[in-house]
């Protein structure tokens, strides 16, 4: 440890229905069985679940699809707003609207294009249709300003609070990485946002951009807020280390670039060093890094050894990382699925208590984590 450190849908058959491959892994509450649920996604980038149990998986080249419980994987559903699938950037996260029953409402993030001035991480809201093969009134409700010509670092995440509002992860965009300071725009921020886009009514007055929540981020690609507290948790890429874990406040500084844990991929120093008046410590944070992406708070019955942990997936570090909390805090730590050998691009629990995970591949899966002598 470092401390501070019910629709029916006609599916086109793009998968069987259910992939047979699985496999058995050792954890500290006993062995778990992965199963493959979906297969041949393409960088699967952000899963969530409807209601009825299906599934959301964006897929960065800019495709969503609907899979059912039983692996089966739609077509493209259409009416998409315009994706810039560059470098890091395409379609990234998908968030179903807390009143989904009732307004059939998604959100999406993704990179926008933007003409000459390239392109920006922005919010688009739209509804399912009945059929589930499409969106309908897709609307931008959201852009991150500025726009920039670079590939990289465009976040993001999203998760609800209490009100029901939006927080969104923003990225530095990698060059612009000194502006994640400058709390008169987006780049590198926490922005807090109502369903229509306009900036909460309660966010902090501190003379930023009326959207910001907080400052000095890198690369926040998991976010999710705590299941007793509400509070918005967030974890981000370090550069070579100093991959942080979060719990970004109103109005307070996370200290990226001026203070880090890591080093550039040169292996200089980036910043003024490890810690500065005024500018905020991680709750923990890993060095070498892990590339952190997607997490999930535990809270069913599948694992009672992990209710209450912080689940966290791994892209360069190709592993699944329980962080056991104790009183709001990171005890310790347990690397599960390293000989999986994927890049664990998302992690959510699943209405059944399982959990599952986006694999980001050029054949990506969609895996389920249960455990292995079928006991719930």
């Amino acid at each position: 440890m470092r401390p501070i450190l019910c629709i029916a849908l006609s599916f086109a058959a793009a998968t069987p229905a259910l992939a047979q491959a699985q496999t058995r892994f050792k954890t500290q509450a006993g062995d778990v069985r992965v199963e493959t649920v979906a297969s041949g996604l393409e960088n699967p980038w952000g899963l969530e679940f409807l209601p009825d149990g299906r599934m959301l998986v964006t897929e960065r080249p800019g495709r969503l699809r609907v899979v059912s419980p039983d692996g089966r994987v739609s077509p493209p559903l259409s009416g998409l707003p315009r994706i810039q699938a560059r470098g890091q950037g395409g379609l990234l996260d998908v968030a179903v609207d807390p009143g989904f029953a009732e307004n059939r409402t998604l959100y999406l993030t993704f990179s926008e294009p933007r003409g000459e001035n390239g392109a920006g991480t922005s919010v688009a809201r739209a509804r399912l249709n009945t059929a589930g093969t499409a969106l309908e009134g897709a609307q931008v409700i959201f852009r991150q300003e500025p726009a920039y010509r670079g590939n990289n670092h465009f976040g993001s995440r999203i998760a609800f609070d209490r009100s029901g509002h939006l927080f969104v992860a923003l990225g530095d965009r990698y060059d612009l990485k000194e502006q994640a300071q400058n709390g008169e725009n987006h780049i590198g921020k926490i922005v807090r946002i109502t369903r229509d886009g306009a900036p909460a009514p309660d966010n902090p007055k501190t003379g930023w951009a009326p959207e910001v929540w907080s400052i000095g981020h890198r690369n926040v690609q998991a976010a999710a807020t705590h299941p007793q507290t509400g509070e918005l948790w967030t974890v981000e890429h370090g550069a070579r280390g100093g991959d942080e874990v979060n719990a970004p406040k109103a109005g307070l500084n996370y200290g990226w670039p001026v203070i880090t844990y890591g080093v550039d991929y040169s292996g200089a120093k980036i910043g003024e060093g490890t810690a500065k008046s005024g500018l905020e410590q991680p709750l923990y944070y890993w060095d070498p890094s892990i590339a952190p992406s997607g997490m999930a708070f535990y809270t069913g019955d599948a694992f009672p050894g992990w209710r209450g942990d912080l689940l966290v997936g791994a892209l360069r570090g190709q592993m699944l990382v329980r962080l056991d909390m104790e009183g709001g805090r990171v005890a310790r730590e347990e690397r599960m699925l390293e000989g999986l050998g994927e890049r664990i691009r998302d992690v959510k629990q699943g209405p059944d208590g399982f959990v599952y995970l986006a694999t980001d591949a050029a054949q990506g899966r969609i895996l389920r984590l249960r455990p292995a002598d079928g006991a719930r």
